[in-house]
């Protein structure tokens, strides 16, 4: 099980999300946006932040960027429905992870997976 912080600013997506990863055995909090994201890091340590790219406010390229400072084996998955934004800001994101909506949740879950197994590894 792990903490994982997810912030997604369409309300039906993050609980849809939330759920999800909870029946996997993830202990999840879930935030509308960028701005509640980075005061859940400074309250809880993560071991995994999930972020949407676009979120009014603080994107989630930035959200990583602040809460990396405060957590700095925090690891990180975007998530996106705008594939454009995502390939410009590449080199922004380095290794990270980028999962495309729509995706079906079972690829999330195995993006998850994969990511907290590098952690231990």
């Amino acid at each position: 099980m792990a903490r994982i912080l997810l912030a997604e600013d369409d309300q039906s997506m993050r609980e849809f999300l939330a759920r999800a990863l909870e029946r996997s055995g993830h202990d999840v909090t879930a935030v509308p946006d960028g701005l509640a994201a980075l005061d859940a890091v400074s309250e809880r340590a993560y071991e995994l932040l999930i972020a949407d790219i676009v979120m009014p406010g603080i994107d989630g390229i930035e959200v990583s960027r602040q809460a990396s400072k405060v957590n700095a084996d925090l690891k990180v998955l975007f998530i996106t429905g705008f594939a454009a934004v995502a390939m410009n800001a590449r080199e922004e994101m380095g290794d990270t992870k980028v999962l495309s909506k729509p995706f079906h949740l079972r690829d999330l879950v195995d993006h998850v997976d994969a990511i907290l197994e590098e952690q231990v590894a």
